[in-house]
């Protein structure tokens, strides 16, 4: 038996122990491996070994205690679990042995979770499944998930569409609330109540789209004037008829835009009002918020006014039939003659504006995607911008300076698209490479619109040994929605705004709201800043992840298609270039994926001045021609497709000894 001195000591060690712990609050953070890592509020990252790990998910907040290890590092105990913000989720359905589980499709967790027979509402292996979790592993390390709903399988129709929209949670559904507000909308006439509404029917306004496009949000109208042209841009109307502060309102801010994908369509707006009430269609009165522009000879955009009006199409015209007879080749479209010859006129003098003082981006070769009945690539086919395109997307831009113009002169809070140029954090590599490519342009000023407009034009000219314009491209950020006015670098436009489809997207819904605001005299219905336009960006960027991902998985399948049966390889050009790799466009269909060369058995070194990896026999740089090899998608990296260079793609010139 111990002593009483024994215990005495063997109570005061355990106490002194016990004193070298810390205990608190922290954030677990996940990895690709077993362990991870507890974030406290102060900052600091403690180390999680594997065995604790199973205890809590990525992103759980927990107690721990901190406690020494033999290599003087600390190591985190998870205690107690305070919040767990994982609730339902997406994964596949997999087998081992008799039992089922969910591979859950989140980044930092890849353990399988285990789901009880009770729980399994029907999914079999290799099903698409939406989950929640059953049990947190907290106790024991042993987590269990619930099957909520079985998505399909690789061979249902359209499941990359639908599990990449459950997978984002992209609403694909109207609450009854929002219901019940529409059938509202569709039961009275808002128009009769607005006395400022200004009678345009008498105006030959014509709405130029695709075939198959009802949700039609413009139509035009363009006539001579003293020193130039008057264009009339009409923008359907649909803050008429959703009020700020209803249920639709609510859940058409959530959507934040129509997402399109190959194949399905989720509206922003309920289809009733988007292809039926507000849609300007051929033959009725519709209301409109027009915008009426001055334009002189040379292209410049003058005194412009907003109207709440009513307007009348004409017509609907296809860009096709529209390209033909502006290039001379259908003359059915002469009883239209008299507003698309005045528009085409408008818009050869806004596009000489804006390519003489401003940015105009080159076109780039499209392509068409043709699905089968299974809903996957039948085939991919090339297209070209048409004439008619162009036009349109030039109204488009005027109007939209025009809007821009509107709210900072009303000192609203936009919302406006604003893209600052360079990035203010590379500003001395911004320096350097100019020193390298352009010295005699290094003393413009790059945060100034004409001296950024006069780098990008002189990067992008040719006769380059380089591709500099490209090679720009990491130093630059990215436009953003703004609560304050400022300058579209990229456009090199001192402001910029976008208004011309309310139906599809909410930026230009929330701009409708403001200046019609301004225009009855009242305050805003709702109230804007950048946390709410901060929300909108962040729901956009959802849906954009959504729609990448889906395509990104036709894609994969399509090439899996192509090069099951025979040895296939893809002519492709490089398009980004980084330390692991590079990114590459396919030159036949336009598809996109990567290389990944951190594998290799050579050793490849990246130069972001020269945009190349070099290693002692190859090297790629940015818009080399390669040759590919596809190698299937990475289904971590949001199903990207993966590609390996060809045997002797890359060989370096054999160097020639006098």
């Amino acid at each position: 038996m111990l002593s009483q001195d024994n215990l005495a000591q063997l109570k005061g060690l355990k106490s002194q122990m016990e004193a070298t712990k810390e205990r608190a609050e922290a954030v677990i953070k996940g990895t690709q491996a077993r362990y991870g890592f507890a974030v406290l509020d102060d900052g600091r990252e403690i180390f999680i070994p594997p065995q604790e790990m199973l205890k809590a998910f990525p992103d759980d907040r927990v107690r721990i205690c901190i406690r020494p290890a033999k290599d003087n590092r600390s190591i985190a105990d998870i205690e107690k679990l305070i919040d767990s913000p994982l609730t339902d989720f997406t994964g596949r359905c997999v087998r081992k042995g008799k039992a089922i589980f969910v591979e859950p499709d989140l980044p930092q967790l890849n353990r399988w979770l285990f789901v009880p027979p009770q729980a399994r509402n029907g999914a079999k292996e290799g099903d698409y499944l939406r989950c929640a979790i059953l049990r947190h592993p907290i106790r024991d390390g042993k987590p269990q998930a619930k099957v909520l709903s079985v998505l399909g399988n690789d061979s249902t129709p359209g499941i990359e569409n639908r599990y990449c929209i459950s997978k984002y949670r992209l609403p694909d559904e109207w609450s009854k609330s929002s219901q019940a507000d529409l059938k509202q909308c569709l039961s009275t006439d808002p128009t009769s109540q607005t006395q400022q509404r200004r009678d345009l029917t008498d105006l030959e306004f014509i709405s130029i789209d695709a075939v198959k496009t009802q949700d039609i949000d413009d139509a035009l109208y363009a006539e001579i004037s003293e020193d130039g042209w008057t264009l009339f841009v009409a923008i359907a109307d649909p803050t008429l008829y959703v009020r700020a502060d209803s249920s639709l309102h609510r859940d058409i801010a959530a959507r934040g835009t129509s997402m399109y994908f190959h194949g399905d369509v989720l509206p922003m707006l309920p289809e009733e009002l988007s292809q039926g009430i507000c849609a300007l269609s051929e033959g009725v009165d519709r209301p409109a918020l027009l915008c009426k522009i001055s334009v002189s000879d040379a292209g410049e955009v003058g005194q412009f006014e907003f109207i709440e009006a009513t307007v009348r199409s004409r017509a609907k015209l296809s860009y096709y039939a529209v390209d033909r007879y502006l290039n001379g080749q259908l003359d059915e479209l002469m009883s239209h003659a008299t507003p698309l010859e005045s528009l085409y006129q408008v818009y050869r003098a806004l596009r000489a504006q804006r390519e003489e003082s401003h940015l105009v981006m080159e076109d780039r070769q499209e392509f068409r995607w043709i699905l089968n009945e299974e809903r996957q690539i039948e085939a991919i086919e090339p297209t070209e911008k048409l004439l008619s395109q162009k036009l349109v997307e030039e109204c488009m831009i005027a109007t939209n300076c025009c809007a821009a113009r509107f709210l900072a002169e009303h000192e609203t809070s936009g919302p406006y698209i604003s893209h600052p140029g360079f990035r203010h954090d590379r500003r001395d590599e911004v320096r350097k490479f100019l020193e390298l490519y352009a010295p005699n342009l290094v003393g413009q000023d790059t945060d100034s619109i004409e001296g950024y407009r006069d780098i990008m034009r002189y990067l992008a000219s040719p006769g380059h040994p380089l591709p500099l314009r490209s090679m720009a491209n990491r130093l630059l950020t990215r436009a953003h929605i703004s609560a304050k006015p400022g300058p579209h670098m990229g456009m090199a436009l001192p402001g910029y705004s976008n208004c011309t489809s309310p139906l599809r997207k909410y930026v230009d819904f929330l701009v409708h709201m403001q200046i019609k605001a301004q225009l009855s005299g009242l305050p805003p219905a709702t109230r804007i800043d950048q946390a709410m336009l901060d929300t909108v960006q962040a729901q956009l960027a959802a849906c954009r992840a959504a729609t990448l991902e889906a395509e990104r998985w036709l894609a994969g399948n399509y090439l899996t298609r192509l090069t099951q049966a025979k040895d296939v390889t893809f002519k492709a050009v490089i398009t980004h270039v980084t330390s692991s790799g590079f990114s590459v466009r396919l030159i036949d269909n336009g598809l996109t994926g990567f290389i990944d060369l951190r594998k290799d058995p050579e050793k490849f070194s990246y130069d972001k001045w020269t945009a190349s990896l070099t290693s002692t026999s190859r090297r790629f740089a940015l818009e080399q021609s390669v040759e590919l090899s596809f190698r299937g998608m990475d289904r971590e990296e949001r199903n990207q497709s993966l590609f390996a260079p060809v045997p002797g793609c890359g060989a370096k010139e054999p160097t020639v000894r006098a």
